[in-house]
């Protein structure tokens, strides 16, 4: 069966690109504007044809023209744009943002090459932002568009991969008479929710159910094969820890590969250092003597910032991965080793194969894993959107 095509736009690194490969999708043409990241993206997937610059530049006729397509020639048109206006942590959430205004800019794509079904994802705060009025604006520009909408908050957790991340998914097809599906939880992992008024959007594993699945995926599931390395310690190419997978996830991400890459870590200050030597495995801030605390926790109530300075517990899910694995923002010191997480760890734990090399400093490299859609998530919920098509 011929692959089905996709445009990604916002690709970032390309983790989603990299999942949709998996499900059978080649993607055509890619749009990126930090060029760091379009590098890491242009290594990684060669034969797309790759636009670097702002989405408002590239503009859909021309992409047809480049291409030689018709309008409903492509199958899928997918990509995230950029969340910080939507983001929960982020301390102002308005219409009125700059970099909200994009999704206006992905709606007129979609206008001018009218895709088959097209994913739209985001963070959870999208919904409630406006109090609705950004959902209810992205499914007016797509049903005046001919399109079936849907929308659900997605865990990571349910599809392997060792993270409490949560993402809002929009999947839209160009047929009123598909109904349209979300992949079902496949691993009976658990997090809590730090989102308000999306809980019915978030698929649940009910207790009749879980024995069924397969148990969750955990950080020691994840990275327990990686070399030890020091606190600062930087290696573009490493042998791994342990001659076999440990795990059937680090064999599925193995994949082939015979080194580690950018198995490299930010160096921790020494206050930090000492910091560490009280925090156990799951523990955190609440672990350090009141006199080694930074300014701010040493005001803050014990029940707040729950994962500020943790040590990953090995049976547990890793933090969010953010764009910066900076223990200030959660729980990224090694389980282990006196360390933060290095950037390959990062990326294992948000699911992209060894194979898949970042570029740029260590801290863009940073960037880049931490902005991505996981791989494995991506690629679940590309299955589901093949099997629309196909129908």
């Amino acid at each position: 069966m011929k692959d089905k095509t996709v445009i990604d736009l916002f690709a970032g690194a390309g983790g989603l690109s990299c999942g949709l490969k998996m499900a059978g999708f080649q993607s055509l043409l890619a749009n990126e504007i930090e060029p760091a990241y379009a590098k890491t993206y242009q290594r990684n997937h060669p034969d797309t044809d790759l636009v670097i610059g702002d989405v408002r530049q590239v503009h859909a006729s021309n992409i047809r023209e480049r291409l030689g397509l018709k309008k409903g020639d492509v199958d899928l048109l997918a990509g995230g744009p950029p969340c910080q206006g939507f983001s929960i942590n982020a301390p102002i959430r308005t219409l009125d943002d700059d970099r909200n205004h994009l999704f206006k800019e992905y709606i007129k794509v979609a206008q001018a090459l009218l895709p088959k079904a097209i994913l739209i994802e985001n963070v959870p705060g999208i919904v409630s932002l406006g109090k609705g009025t950004v959902v209810e604006q992205i499914y007016n520009e797509l049903e005046k568009l001919g399109y079936k909408v849907d929308h659900r908050i997605l865990f990571a957790g349910h599809y392997g991969v060792p993270q409490m991340r949560f993402r809002t998914i929009f999947i839209a097809i160009h047929a009123s008479n598909i109904e349209i599906e979300f992949p079902e939880p496949l691993y009976d992992a658990k997090a809590v929710t730090n989102f308000t008024g999306a809980k019915e959007l978030c698929l649940e594993v009910l207790p009749l159910f879980a024995p069924s699945l397969k148990s969750q995926t955990n950080v020691w599931d994840a990275i327990s094969d990686m070399p030890e390395i020091t606190s600062g310690e930087k290696n573009e190419k490493i042998k791994y820890g342990s001659l076999n997978p440990q795990s059937e996830y680090q064999k599925i991400l193995r994949n082939g590969s015979d080194y580690v890459y950018n198995h490299s870590c930010n160096n921790l200050g020494k206050i930090n250092l000492e910091r560490l030597k009280y925090i156990p495995q799951g523990g955190s801030w609440r672990d350090i003597p009141f006199d080694l605390l930074p300014a701010g926790l040493k005001r803050a109530k014990r029940s707040d910032h729950t994962k500020r300075y943790g040590r990953l517990d090995p049976n547990g899910l890793c933090s969010t991965v953010l764009t910066k694995c900076d223990p200030h923002w959660g729980s990224f010191f090694h389980p282990t080793q006196d360390r933060v997480i290095s950037v390959r760890e990062a990326a294992r734990i948000q699911s992209f194969p060894d194979s898949y090399h970042f570029t740029g400093s260590v801290t863009q490299q940073y960037e880049q894993v931490g902005n991505a859609v996981p791989p494995l998530m991506a690629y679940e919920i590309g299955k589901k959107i093949m099997n629309l098509l196909n129908q």
